[in-house]
């Protein structure tokens, strides 16, 4: 991926992603990126939070970093990709429910079944 890419992704996608996250979590879920950081570390958006006070499915607190495919964010740079991105964000908080069945993690209670989880390779379908 272009460093242009890389930079336009880190400053103006990636905290619209964690602003939805936020906004749909409140304050019970910290929401931050965390910028690339070298080969195999790529931008990512990350949610922590401590088990609510309900009966919790997992054992370790929220701790789940979301990665996007490096061709989905090139495309994004094309033409049509702000407008293919608006409709993405749109549909973020329904998306959490195919995050939630391809890993053991349990939003709602903010709990899931291992220390780190990560969740990549995402695209920008809504």
């Amino acid at each position: 991926m272009s460093n242009e890419a890389l930079h336009r992704f880190e400053e103006a996608f990636a905290p619209r992603i964690a602003a939805k996250l936020a906004g749909h979590f409140g304050p019970t879920v910290q929401v931050d990126v965390v910028p690339h950081a070298g080969h195999g570390h790529p931008t990512r958006v990350r949610l922590r939070g401590e088990p609510g006070e309900a009966r919790h499915p997992y054992a370790y607190a929220l701790n789940v970093s979301l990665t996007w495919d490096i061709d989905e964010i090139e495309r994004l740079m094309e033409p049509g990709g702000e407008a293919r991105f608006a409709h993405y964000l749109e549909a973020t908080v329904r998306k959490m429910a195919s995050w939630e069945t391809a890993r053991p993690v349990d939003f709602a209670t903010r709990t899931q079944g291992e220390p780190e989880i990560l969740i990549g390779g995402l695209d920008f379908e809504g």
